[in-house]
């Protein structure tokens, strides 16, 4: 992980967000204090997201939906599951 003060960000703020770009994470100091880091940003997916995904509990999206995808039937739910999905889903929040 780099290390830069903000002059040095300033002058160079091009070159460090391409570092950013391919990966690499940089700390911001001021006077030698720690005040900001710089990481990658990997998209709208958060960080929880993230995690399923690295665990190959989910897959990301990777673009548009098709319109093929609303012509395919819908999953038949319960009511009752629905509600209690629904109920769960709010306790936890």
């Amino acid at each position: 992980m780099k290390t830069i003060n903000i002059a040095e960000l300033k002058n160079k703020l091009s070159l460090y967000l391409n570092k950013v770009r391919i990966g690499d994470e940089i700390v911001v100091r001021d006077r030698d204090i720690p005040i900001a880091k710089i990481i990658p940003w990997h998209g709208e997916h958060d960080d929880q997201l993230l995690t399923l995904a690295k665990k190959g509990i989910v897959r990301l999206g990777n673009g548009q939906i098709d319109d093929h995808f609303w012509q395919l039937p819908a999953p038949r739910v319960s009511e009752k599951a629905l509600r209690d999905a629904m109920i769960a889903e709010r306790e936890d929040a």
